[in-house]
């Protein structure tokens, strides 16, 4: 009864001291040339990637072709998701570049809305997304952090939760220097 009790406390400590090393936005408040969402994603872009689950086992691959147009501080996100079992989808995101620098941003499947902002090569990006999991709906707290490696390439590390519990992570590779490529459709 002690050895399980003792294994609880180790437990739930090691989590709180992981949970309280989190990195935080002003970890990146210096850069060169700072990372603005709006510049970046003004054209099309195509991204990699792959959801891990808890266990970081990959579930799935995707390729996505992301169509940016900005109208003054305007803009919209048109992805459409290839995946690798020949599933498609979409996520048309409305963006708002609001005076502080921060953006917000709707899409179908958010709830409420986004909220992101950017220091140094960063970018923040936090919503609840509703998911639909063999015919359930459930939603997952997002946490999405983009970092630019230089002027055409970013990498995309999300965290999901659930009830503050991380259930999956998905990964990102951004490139718009691969003009005129597009995503195979299988």
């Amino acid at each position: 009864m002690m050895n399980k009790l003792m294994k609880s406390l180790v437990f739930v400590t090691t989590c709180f001291l992981i949970s309280s090393c989190s990195v935080v936005l002003n970890d990146y408040k210096t850069a060169d040339k700072p990372f603005d969402i709006k510049i970046y994603f003004d054209r099309q872009v195509i991204a990699w990637g792959m959801i891990q689950d808890y266990s970081n086992k990959v579930k799935r691959r995707f390729c996505v072709e992301i169509n940016g147009t900005w109208k003054d501080d305007k803009g919209v996100l048109a992805e459409k998701f290839y995946f690798n079992n020949g599933e498609i989808s979409y996520r048309n995101w409305q963006l708002t570049k609001l005076a502080d620098g921060s953006y917000t941003g709707t899409a179908e499947d958010v709830v409420g809305t986004a909220i992101g902002k950017h220091q140094g090569f960063a970018f923040q990006f936090q919503y609840e997304l509703s998911l639909n999991i063999d015919g359930d709906i459930t939603q997952v707290t997002m946490d999405d952090w983009m970092y630019q490696l230089d002027e055409n390439r970013v990498m995309n590390k999300t965290s999901m939760s659930k009830f503050g519990i991380k259930v999956a992570e998905v990964t990102l590779f951004f490139d718009k220097e691969t003009i005129n490529q597009s995503c195979p459709s299988t």
